[in-house]
């Protein structure tokens, strides 16, 4: 796993932590390697989870990293959404 210059992990709070974890551990398993891109920092819509410290957004240089996203979300479980955003992928915790 890879953190782009500038952000902070060390404050995410623990479920979304071992989502980030999990999601490394996936994508290492087919040999990509994450890049988290941002955590609470940056400019998110009002009301997102990146500001309660319970999301991430990350990438990965290979466009065909969105195939392993129905892999992530089944590891992951009910309580996390997974969101394709087109130049980066988004994770949350939101327990519903």
């Amino acid at each position: 796993m890879l953190i782009k210059a500038g952000v902070d992990i060390s404050r995410l709070n623990r479920e979304i932590r071992r989502a980030l974890r999990k999601a490394s551990d996936l994508l290492a398993d087919y040999n990509h390697e994450i890049i988290v891109t941002e955590t609470y920092g940056g400019n998110h819509g009002a009301g997102s989870l990146h500001y309660a410290n319970d999301a991430f957004d990350m990438r990965d240089p290979d466009p065909c990293i969105s195939k392993y996203l129905t892999v992530l979300k089944e590891r992951l479980g009910p309580d996390f959404d997974v969101v394709d955003e087109h130049d980066h992928f988004h994770i949350e915790y939101d327990p519903k």
